[in-house]
């Protein structure tokens, strides 16, 4: 039985910042890693609250998807990772407008503490 991986990286999006690969493209899937609201220009925080920083990590996470060969209607499951649940609202209509149609399965969890102190991580699987 054979099968495919391979990394995905582009500068759409943020470097790695330790050993993982910005995504995984493995047997017809993508698995792209959590991604934050760094710009992958500076490599620094967006300013801005919930709402900006959740608009950044879905740009970042676009990037990915494309240089992946797939895009947001391929996507079957994310898992959003929230420092306050309580931004939960805010959080939830930026993503509405990139996830629409039929939306993929998602969960959502409040985590203690992200990396750099962001607001907001998410991680997706897709369709290649």
């Amino acid at each position: 039985m054979s099968f495919t991986r391979d990394a995905v990286s582009t500068d759409g999006a943020p470097k790695a910042i330790g050993p993982y690969s910005q995504a995984i493209k493995a047997n017809g899937f993508v698995f792209i890693s959590g991604q934050v609201a760094f710009d992958p220009a500076t490599g620094t925080l967006i300013a801005g609250g919930i709402e900006q920083q959740t608009e950044q990590v879905l740009k970042n996470l676009s990037a990915i998807l494309q240089a992946a060969g797939s895009s947001w209607e391929k996507v079957v499951k994310t898992t959003v990772f929230l420092k306050n649940m309580a931004e939960f609202g805010q959080m939830n209509e930026v993503y509405g407008k990139v996830c629409k149609g039929a939306p993929p399965a998602r969960s959502t969890v409040e985590v203690a503490r992200l990396p750099r102190d962001v607001s907001v991580e998410i991680e997706v699987i897709a369709l290649a």
